[in-house]
């Protein structure tokens, strides 16, 4: 009965792991090659506080999708805890995720790192998501979380 119970939790862990994986592929901001940041590599954000471009001879993937890094150094941080450096909201622009819920390409070089976690913004056209975000972040965040929960069910 116990080996039952075991074998059936393990099965039960496996898929839930396997469908996390197949939403990140499927809802986050990633390249047709697979790639996310466009190669800007996740850990520098938090080591050097700044968007840093990834090498392709440091690279880790997770749950199917690769990541860029500038060094060994930081491909072995992300590798040891990939949910601290993931970008939120499948690194689509947190701002949109919160104004309207769609998901926005971003400008890997217009970034916040708030309460540890990584946010991204669209930066073009005279348009700098970031600075609209900063006056209402609260709020915007509180939506932008309901709304990324309604698109990864």
């Amino acid at each position: 009965m116990k080996k039952s119970i075991t074998v059936l939790l393990l099965i039960m862990i496996s898929v839930s792991g396997i469908y996390a994986q197949d939403v990140a592929k499927k809802q986050g901001n990633i390249s047709k090659s697979g790639l996310v940041l466009d190669g800007y590599d996740p850990v520098a954000y938090f080591i050097a506080g700044k968007a840093v471009e990834g090498n392709k001879s440091f690279l880790a993937s997770d749950g199917g999708i690769t990541y860029y890094f500038s060094s060994a150094k930081n491909r072995d941080l992300f590798k040891a805890d990939p949910a601290k450096y993931k970008p939120q909201y499948g690194g689509w622009c947190a701002y949109a995720m919160g104004a309207s819920g769609e998901k926005v390409e971003v400008d890997p070089e217009t970034f916040k790192i708030l309460n540890g976690k990584l946010y991204l913004f669209y930066n073009k056209y005279f348009n700098n998501t970031l600075k609209t975000w900063n006056k209402d972040e609260s709020s915007l965040k509180r939506k932008a979380d309901a709304n990324w929960t309604k698109i990864t069910q």
